[in-house]
């Protein structure tokens, strides 16, 4: 009996006003200080349409800011090329005609075409993988927690400054940020959405602490005990299959931070 197989689902993500994010932000910014006109399209307005690219390039060459509609089959890589960062639009489409793409072995989630039908809007969230949802929540929390951190190091600068170190040590010692978060979020193709996901985390982890009154060294671990939080939501499901990547996983989500070890007379 043959297996059956999941239909391939093709994404493109656009600006909040649902227009399409140039293909190449280089020339974008190039034909802007040229004062040169940037021709785009909004998908948004073509639900359910099929439709032509307005200013078509070379296949699959970027010689203009917009030559191409450029799709991604694994959600999670969808922000790599986005300079303009979140938040985004996200759509389902269908690609038309031809399609292409710069090289199936090292860019196995893209394809491009120069027509596309466009399905529908889905939610924005599944750009950080199918754990998005839990992750943007996670980021909507971080000003308060932010806060009850910085709170925690100003009643006990001392203890808490231990308990960080600590655990900063123990990340360095597992690499669990260089090497586990990074690979595993390459390895299941959502390197793009951890890395939105910490710069989301980090800047609202590090504003919250600084309105508190933080100082630089308490700003500067609270920033990092944030990103460390969302790639261990992230990427919950890829580290967890054994005692020690749950104590990776652990280290990430910052278990221990919160509780004050004895001290040895």
């Amino acid at each position: 009996m043959a297996r059956s197989t999941r239909p391939v689902v093709h994404y493109m993500a656009t600006r909040p006003d649902g227009t399409v994010h140039p293909t190449c932000e280089y020339l974008a910014r190039y034909y802007t200080q040229q004062g040169k006109t940037i021709t785009t399209v909004n998908l948004a307005d073509h639900i359910g349409q099929t439709i032509d690219h307005p200013s078509p390039g070379k296949k699959w060459y970027t010689d203009t800011p917009f030559s191409y509609f450029h799709m991604y089959t694994k959600p999670g890589e969808i922000l790599e090329r986005i300079e303009e960062g979140w938040p985004v639009r996200l759509f389902v489409v269908e690609p038309r005609g031809e399609t292409g793409n710069w090289g199936e072995d090292t860019y196995p989630y893209w394809l491009m075409s120069h027509q596309v039908h466009v399905v529908e809007e889905t939610e924005a969230w599944r750009a950080f993988g199918h754990r998005g949802e839990k992750v943007l929540n996670t980021i909507a929390q971080v000003p308060d927690l932010a806060r009850q951190w910085a709170e925690a190091w100003a009643a006990d600068p001392d203890g808490t400054r231990r308990r960080y170190n600590a655990w900063d040590e123990r990340l360095a010692d597992t690499r669990a940020v260089s090497d586990w978060a990074h690979f595993k979020a390459q390895y299941s193709r959502r390197a793009a959405g951890l890395k939105t996901a910490y710069t989301l985390a980090g800047d609202a982890a590090e504003k919250a602490a600084t309105d508190a009154g933080a100082d630089i060294e308490a700003i500067a671990a609270i920033g990092l005990r944030a990103r460390c939080l969302v790639a261990g939501q992230l990427l919950h499901d890829r580290i967890c299959s054994g005692e020690y990547e749950k104590s990776i996983r652990a280290l990430l989500l910052g278990t221990q931070l919160d509780t004050p070890t004895s001290v040895t007379a």
